[in-house]
């Protein structure tokens, strides 16, 4: 039947599922029904109808009845399930116990795949959102975990200097958790953005107490900030207070007319009129950590 109807190879249909997984975050859901990635992928196959709604029929002898399955889901599911064999992506029933969601998941391996199947350079995988199972492990550890109200938010076990694959991954991690907590805006201008294929967004998830300087890889060590939010808290125009307003830096005062234009509007002065609390996570106890907060004011010199 495959023959007689020209159907893709499992091959090219996997292939197909890779760019798909990509395009999507990393998941698409289990193939069911009514699913727009189902009619997507088909799109993508070029199917004809005819192809597209092909039934393929079982019978089973011994209950003496006859089962009708859409073949095109059939194909999908094989092709899937393939991939999952290869270590490419995990199933819905693994998944399902990380997310509490039943979806196809690209694992690294796959991740890796997909970006060479859209011809993306593997040196911006770091800048992207998609979700890869080994990443999503840690995002998930970084949710669940509990701070202590003494939390240190220096890692005096950190070695910056050496960069393993398990270090890579828990960048990653840290990132894909601060900006999804931050419903993956600005904490301080609230912009939202992502590229136009959707699979980068502008928000940066920046360190409180600096990567550089050994600062952990916590949500609450964390906070998201578009790039020029993050250049201008990283060297000190800004910094958060106790209470998660804007305390800037008095140099503001002191600059010239022409610095900090965009346009005709004042950048820095827009920062220093600023007197409502940043956008914050919805759960209180991964908001940034007093003592991280701390640490940073006193390190520009603000009083708190």
């Amino acid at each position: 039947m495959l023959e007689q109807l020209a159907m893709p190879s499992r091959q090219q249909v996997e292939q197909v599922l890779l760019r798909a997984l990509f395009r999507h975050g990393g998941v698409v859901k289990e193939f069911a029904a009514g699913e727009s990635v189902v009619n997507e992928l088909a799109d993508e196959c070029a199917l004809s109808k005819v192809q597209h709604t092909a039934f393929l029929e079982t019978t089973y002898r011994k209950e003496n009845r006859l089962k009708k399955s859409n073949l095109w889901h059939r194909l999908l599911f094989r092709a899937a399930d393939s991939l999952a064999n290869q270590d490419l992506i995990t199933r819905p029933t693994q998944t399902v116990r990380l997310t509490n969601r039943r979806e196809w998941m690209l694992t690294e391996r796959g991740f890796d795949q997909a970006l060479a199947l859209c011809n993306i350079p593997a040196s911006e995988k770091d800048e992207l959102t998609t979700k890869s199972y080994e990443v999503q492990k840690i995002v998930k550890k970084l949710f669940d975990a509990s701070v202590p109200d003494n939390y240190d938010p220096f890692d005096k076990k950190k070695r910056i200097i050496t960069i393993t694959a398990e270090s890579v991954l828990r960048a990653r991690g840290f990132r894909l958790a601060v900006i999804e907590a931050y419903d993956y805006r600005c904490a301080v201008c609230g912009l939202k953005i992502h590229s136009p294929d959707r699979i980068t967004w502008e928000v940066h998830a920046a360190h409180i107490v600096p990567n550089g300087l050994s600062g952990r890889d916590d949500i609450c060590n964390g906070v998201a900030l578009c790039r020029l939010h993050h250049w201008a808290f990283d060297v000190g125009w800004f910094a958060l207070l106790d209470d998660y307003k804007l305390q800037v830096s008095p140099e503001i005062g002191s600059l010239p007319a022409d610095v900090g234009k965009i346009d005709k509007y004042q950048f820095f002065q827009g920062l220093a009129k600023k007197r409502t609390h940043i956008y914050l996570p919805d759960r209180r106890e991964i908001y940034p950590h007093r003592n991280a907060i701390t640490w940073q004011s006193k390190r520009f010199h603000y009083k708190q």
